[in-house]
Parts: C-alpha cells; structure tokens; sequence
C-alpha cells in the first residue's frame, strides 16, 4: 500500500537515485490510507529520518483529527512528528479554517495548501453558460462526478462576486485569490501550479497585491469562514479512514 512501510522506503531510495542527491528535505504523505496504521506510516518515515534520508515529514489532505491523531501517536512513540500539511484551501472551500489552521497554529505546524485557484476554477476562465476548454480540468466535467460537484452555480456565483473587487484593486481574479489566499492567519505559503509562463507571471502579481480587511469581510460576505461551495477534500468523495494498533 501507498503509506507502508516497504512502499515508504522503496519509494524513498527510488527518489533519491532520480534526484541524484543524499537526502530529501520534505517527504509528505499523499492522501490518509485506511488499510495502513498510522504507526507503521510513522515508524517507516522515523527510519527514513534516523538514516539521514529524510530531513522533514509531512501530510497532504490529511483532516484536523487525523493530523492530530498523528501527532499523538508520533508523541506516544517517541517519534519523528509531521511537521506540515498540505490541505486544499481557497475561497471556494474554507473548512480548514474550522480546525486544522488553529491546530496548526497551536502545535507549529506549516500549511502549504494545494490549488489555491480551486483547479482553475477562481481565474475566471469558466462560465455558467460555455463549455470549459479542451484544455483544461474541467473538460470532462459532463462526464465526472467529481468534477460535476466541483463546478456548480455556487462557485459561478462566487466569482462573479470577485471580479468588481478584482477590478478595483486592479489586479486579476487569480492575482485577488492567490493573494487572499497567502496572507490568511496559519498559511505558510500555498502551492501554485502555473502551466505556461503567462500564468508563472500572473501568479507571481500577487505578491504585489493588497487584502485589506474590507477585502475579507466582501469575500467573508460571499463565501462565510468554515464554509465551502465547491468540494476538495478526497473525504467527500469516500471513506478514508484511519487505523491505529
């Protein structure tokens, strides 16, 4: 399985022949496994650490308790700890902020979310009324459920609320969401994935980009902290349970 220990570190020794180099600064786990406990996740990656491989661990779309399980059972076993978490978080979908960001802002953990433009789906490439591009996620979303619950008159709904606001910062929709995005309390810094240079530039104007706290209590309005209208975390989608002896 994805998260024991032999595929660990198989995975691990693989990795560090394709990068030619002695160690790996951050080493995450992708997703929470059910058919593996999370001690054997834990005792592998502390393995990986104590041989100089590793320097960090980390988790991706891992919820609030089962981080925090993590972090008992690193505690319980003397272990190495995570030390970050890569959650899904933008506007669109805002429940980290209901308990993983006080926990990470309690225990010292790192958040480094991942698609803080929601796939795309806050650059205001999409419209309610045409078919997204060819190109793009969401070109099949007529035949994804996933997809399908991800693009819903909700979000359209969202943008639209974004884009006077955009305007009077004079910046884009991404630029806006981004920006909003790495300056919310607990982030570190989001994971932006450009596929051409155009959107590397674009991306990087949010830097330059101001949220003011009218700019949270108009995007607070549109969608409420805690809340979500666009679905990102795989939980929704399916059981993705934990197991610890």
């Amino acid at each position: 399985a994805g998260s024991s220990r032999r595929h660990i570190i198989d995975q691990c020794d693989a990795s560090l022949k394709r990068l030619q180099t002695d160690y790996i600064d951050l080493y995450q786990i992708h997703r929470p496994r059910s058919d593996t406990p999370i001690d054997e996740t834990l005792r592998a990656l502390d393995d990986l650490i104590r041989a100089g491989k590793v320097r960090y661990i980390g988790t991706s779309t891992f919820e609030a308790w089962q981080f925090m399980e993590s972090l008992w059972v690193a505690k319980e076993l003397g272990l190495n700890r995570f030390v970050c978490e890569q959650p899904p978080y933008h506007i669109l979908d805002r429940r980290i902020e209901r308990g993983l960001i006080p926990l990470a802002q309690t225990y010292g953990v790192a958040l480094i979310p991942w698609s803080p433009l929601a796939g795309g789906l806050l650059t205001g490439k999409y419209s309610r009324d045409t078919q997204p591009p060819e190109d793009s996620r969401f070109a099949d979303v007529a035949n994804n459920p996933r997809l399908q619950a991800r693009m819903t008159n909700d979000i359209f709904d969202v943008v639209d609320g974004l884009k006077p606001l955009a305007a009077a910062k004079g910046c884009s929709i991404a630029q806006l969401a981004l920006a909003w995005c790495m300056n919310q309390p607990g982030v570190t810094s989001p994971i932006i994935g450009p596929r051409t240079m155009e959107q590397l530039v674009d991306n990087l104007g949010a830097l330059e980009v101001t949220i003011t706290d009218e700019d949270r209590a108009t995007i607070d309005g549109l969608v409420p902290p805690g809340r979500m209208v666009s679905p990102f975390y795989e939980a929704d989608f399916g059981p993705h349970q934990y197991r610890w002896s």
